[in-house]
């Protein structure tokens, strides 16, 4: 659990909390008033307070949520109008257990957790609410500038700081803050070569073509749209309700980038794109469990907070990526995607935002992933809307480029060596079963025409012609 950042305030009728919870789920807050005690639960966030004062919960209290900032702000009415609530500096003395100073116990009794009867039954452990809290101390601006950068347009640093233990399971990078993007990507090409399995890869290229004809010959929502003659043309697409109240709560926030930074983020969005065609393809539209695992494993920039810097790297990347994770890997799969995501570009910002409000869906209703939305996805789809059309122009045209040229042959895990070593040692084989099938032959003839031999030979001298 991790102590977050508070302050306290008061007038002569309410008691204001102000609970700064970057980088977590917004839906899910769990508050408790008790007199004196207040406790606040928001994963990976836990707060409790001893208050010098009684505050009670009776429908006059108010809570917010600042997003952009991640500040949770909630006014509750103490108990008697007017009281003045002494020592709410005090931190520290705020944050120990009630009738405490210290969160440990002074005495423990382990006699009365002593070995129980055989086949008594243990009641479920309850949680903690005495748990001890360390006070939060900001990271210093020195310490801040010799962290690394990384998440949309690289304008985040120190997320993972405090949160690498709960979040472990959302990105591969063993310590983002401290790991530069150049061994980043080093270690991302070795995880990639370490975890390519060649017997998989052969697998999926000699056998399931059924199922794959079946993820192949699916349409997507996107193949019913027609890119526009004129390139400065937008097409028309249509969001659900659900996606307009989705778009209706981004904070409404601009984006000061310079031309390199810009290139950048079209490249990670090509990346991203990517990858939820992919999966939208591989789970005939309908995103089910594994989609957010599939989108971010897929995805370089999500996975490794990667930073790209052409659109050779992000084909190469995804088709690597590709042949190493998901449960279908083969190359048909990767060309139908990036085909997908060329048409994607070529109808407009309109229908890449689609996609972005449904990767943002998928990781917001994943207990691991969500993160990402803040890291990535949430300022994607803000900064889309006020984009200019002529970047999306290149980016397309060089992926049909690419897809044209065979981005199969730019592999670095060769899998055609692996299919050519293949075949050659099925050739291989095939002959070497065919010499055995001789042997055998052979062996077997010469083998019953000695044995008819010794018998002719047996009969003639039992008769005494020999």
């Amino acid at each position: 659990m991790i102590t977050p950042a508070f302050e306290l305030s008061q007038d002569s009728d309410y008691l204001t909390l102000v609970i700064r919870v970057p980088y977590t789920r917004t839906s899910e807050f769990d508050i408790c008033i008790d007199g004196s005690d207040f406790k606040f639960y928001a994963k990976p966030y836990f707060l409790r307070l001893n208050l010098p004062g009684r505050i009670v919960q009776d429908g006059r209290e108010k809570a917010s949520f600042d997003i952009d900032k991640g500040l949770f702000t909630m006014r509750v009415p103490k108990e008697k109008a007017g009281h003045h609530f002494e020592g709410l500096q005090m931190l520290t003395s705020l944050l120990a257990p009630k009738g405490s100073r210290s969160a440990k116990a002074l005495v423990e009794d382990v006699g009365a957790c002593g070995g129980s009867e055989a086949g008594q039954e243990y009641e479920e452990e309850e949680f903690d609410w005495q748990v001890e809290q360390e006070m939060y101390v900001a990271p210093s601006v020195e310490d801040l500038q010799k962290l690394q950068k990384y998440g949309f347009g690289n304008l985040r640093t120190a997320v993972f700081s405090r949160l690498q233990e709960e979040l472990s399971d959302v990105i591969d990078v063993g310590d983002p803050d401290n790991s530069t993007p150049t061994a980043r990507r080093r270690d991302r090409l070795d995880a990639e070569t370490s975890v390519f399995c060649a017997d998989h890869y052969l697998c999926d290229l000699y056998e399931g073509e059924e199922m794959r004809q079946v993820y192949l010959n699916f349409k997507p929502w996107w193949s019913e749209m027609a890119p526009p003659s004129d390139s400065h043309a937008e097409i028309t697409v249509t969001f659900t309700d659900e996606e307009k109240e989705q778009m209706r709560k981004f904070p409404n926030r601009s984006h000061l980038l310079d031309p390199a930074t810009r290139r950048t983020i079209w490249l990670g969005l090509l990346d991203i794109v990517l990858a939820y065609v992919y999966d939208v393809r591989t789970t005939d539209g309908e995103h089910n469990v594994e989609s957010a695992w599939t989108i971010r494993k897929l995805s370089g920039t999500l996975s490794w907070l990667e930073t790209y810097h052409s659109v050779h790297e992000v084909l190469v990347s995804f088709g690597r990526r590709v042949l190493c994770y998901p449960l279908h890997r083969h190359f048909s799969l990767i060309m139908a995607a990036m085909r997908d995501t060329a048409h994607i570009f070529q109808c407009g910002k309109a229908c890449v935002l689609k996609c972005l409000l449904a990767v943002h869906k998928v990781f917001r209703e994943n207990e691991p992933a969500y993160i990402l939305n803040d890291l990535y996805i949430t300022d994607y789809c803000v900064w889309i809307q006020r984009a200019k059309k002529t970047p999306l122009r290149p980016i397309k045209n060089r992926c049909v480029k690419k897809i044209a040229g065979g981005v199969q042959r730019e592999l670095e895990c060769d899998p055609f060596s692996i299919e050519q070593s293949f075949v050659l040692s099925t050739q291989h084989m095939e002959q070497s079963q065919c010499h055995l099938a001789t042997f055998r032959f052979f062996f077997f003839f010469f083998f019953f025409w000695s044995c008819l031999m010794l018998r002719i030979d047996f009969q003639l001298a039992s008769l005494g012609l020999m």
